[in-house]
């Protein structure tokens, strides 16, 4: 059975479906990986054309569960909220993307609710997303995503023009700061696995 990866977060803009993309392509020499893009709007499937990872439909989920992948990242779109507890219970690790702005750190209180909701805490990183360059925000913000009791990566994902362009140019492995990052959060994500 695969390792199911989820990303989720109540509020659109977060760059869910770029990280997905871009640690499923990280692995993809590694290990045999796949995406599903549970957007309606089809982010990610709209590139499965150009994608180098298979980008699947939601109806082919089920059978993922018996498939011979090593990992199944799930995108999902900002409104999942009925189907969010399920994929919580599937994934082996939650991934809540957030930008560190106050809006975004007050949004995240709705997915975290669900995901405890699901029991799914301790397999859950919080991982801060588009960070722009010399911001304090984040050590603030931090302070403020400590209560919820959620692990916190320590990559955090700069705002780089690398990753927007990355779905055009399979990945950003030509870009050494945006992959040093893609390389150490797909470390940490292994450790949640461990």
């Amino acid at each position: 059975m695969p390792y199911f990866i989820l990303t989720t977060h109540q509020k659109g803009g977060v760059g869910k479906s770029t990280l997905t993309y871009n640690l499923a392509v990280n692995l993809k020499d590694k290990a045999k990986v796949c995406i599903v893009d549970m957007d309606v709007q089809g982010s990610l499937s709209d590139f499965k054309n150009f994608s180098p990872v298979p980008v699947l439909p939601p109806d082919k989920l089920p059978e993922l569960k018996n498939s011979d992948f090593d990992f199944v990242f799930i995108d999902t779109p900002p409104y999942l909220s009925n189907k969010l507890p399920e994929l919580c219970n599937l994934a082996n690790v939650i991934i809540i993307p957030t930008k560190a702005g106050v809006f975004d750190v007050l949004a995240i209180r709705s997915t975290i609710e669900i995901v405890k909701q699901s029991k799914g805490e301790k397999k859950a990183l919080i991982v801060f997303n588009m960070v722009k360059p010399n911001t304090t925000l984040t050590d603030e913000i931090k302070t403020q995503l400590s209560e919820y009791n959620i692990e916190v990566a320590q990559t955090m994902v700069s705002d780089l023009v690398a990753f927007s362009r990355s779905a055009l140019h399979n990945g950003v492995e030509d870009n050494k700061k945006a992959l040093s990052q893609i390389e150490a959060l797909t470390n940490e994500i292994l450790t949640v696995l461990a």
